[in-house]
């Protein structure tokens, strides 16, 4: 099994969460240990964070427990393969619970145009435009 940090629109009431995540193993709210910079970028309103440690605010977030079988699906909903945009291990903590190691997906640079907001702490824009209504 594999932990996964998801801090956007994977989250539980967001547009990808029943794509990706429905019925996997929800471990709680969590919170990246270091900060990074996440934004709302894109003209499609997209949250994105960047692979910056000790850069921005801490992320909250959602820990998931997923089977590895569905990692391709999670991958090409936050379209790893795609120049700028990849999953790395970050580490997250929980109120009461221990420092997790999860998959978290992250952006470059090159996916900030145009950025829509400073750095975040806390993902809850409704903004985004999902790619079939794109």
């Amino acid at each position: 099994m594999i932990d996964i940090f998801v801090y956007g629109t994977l989250k539980r009431g967001f547009p990808f969460h029943p794509l990706g995540l429905d019925g996997a193993s929800f471990l709680g709210a969590v919170e990246t240990l270091e900060p990074y910079p996440l934004l709302i970028a894109g003209s499609f309103f997209g949250p994105m964070m960047l692979d910056r440690p000790g850069e921005g605010l801490r992320v909250r977030g959602e820990l998931y427990r997923v089977e590895p079988g569905r990692l391709p699906k999670l991958d090409e909903l936050e379209d790893v393969g795609s120049p700028g945009s990849f999953r790395t291990q970050i580490l997250v903590a929980g109120e009461g619970s221990g420092q997790v190691e999860a998959i978290g997906y992250m952006k470059s640079q090159s996916w900030l145009d145009p950025v829509h907001t400073g750095y975040l702490s806390d993902y809850q824009d409704r903004r985004f435009i999902p790619p079939w209504e794109r």
